[in-house]
């Protein structure tokens, strides 16, 4: 007696998400590095082994590639900014430090580009580019999670001290490209402490 076997369900289509996996992958890579509006779809699609029309049937446009690699980024930067947490759980200061101190070291390396979404507010002055709208927005969730932290710090002017912090950051993101190794990156967790005994202690 035969066995019925019972149709398999149609595979999910593996070729197509890998060319949308190495467009996404490549395309951070270069927007990384070389800057958004410097990298064009035909680099793109080349660099990743994709055809063009493959890159459009997972985004409509560069401008939604390059929003989509700004929320990608947004990701990565909020797990590296908590990313203390579990070390210091009762101590908001120490977790900010913590993360400036990766920060710095970053900011010292050769191949540092900065922040992603600064880069993209810059290279991008329209409010309703894509691009831009997810920097913007970035941003001022950052500033928001600034100032929360240093109420819960019991800074005497939370909201002073949030834009001192930010600013150092932002400071951090551009001179970092600048200076390099030996630059004043290398400076921030003293600058930042400072900055935060003049509010708290």
């Amino acid at each position: 007696m035969a066995i019925k076997q019972t149709p398999k369900t149609p595979a999910p289509e593996p070729t197509k998400l890998r060319a949308a996996d190495r467009i996404r992958q490549t395309a951070q890579e270069l927007f990384y590095r070389e800057g958004i509006r410097a990298v064009g779809v035909d680099e793109i699609v080349t660099r990743a082994g994709v055809t063009k029309p493959s890159l459009y049937r997972s985004y409509a446009s560069k401008d939604e590639l390059a929003a989509e690699y700004l929320r990608d980024y947004e990701v990565a930067f909020w797990a590296r900014f908590d990313s203390e947490k579990d070390r210091h759980p009762d101590d908001v200061r120490a977790q900010l430090l913590g993360y400036m101190q990766g920060l710095a070291q970053r900011a010292s390396k050769r191949d540092y580009r900065g922040c992603g979404l600064t880069n993209a507010a810059i290279e991008y002055p329209q409010t309703d580019h894509p691009a831009r709208k997810v920097a913007q927005e970035h941003k001022r969730k950052l500033r928001a999670r600034l100032v929360q932290m240093c109420k819960a710090m019991q800074a005497r002017q939370p909201e002073l001290l949030a834009d001192g912090l930010l600013l150092l950051l932002e400071g951090t993101y551009a001179s970092g490209q600048t200076f390099g190794e030996h630059g004043p990156a290398a400076s921030l967790v003293e600058v930042a402490q400072t900055l935060i005994r003049s509010q708290v202690d």
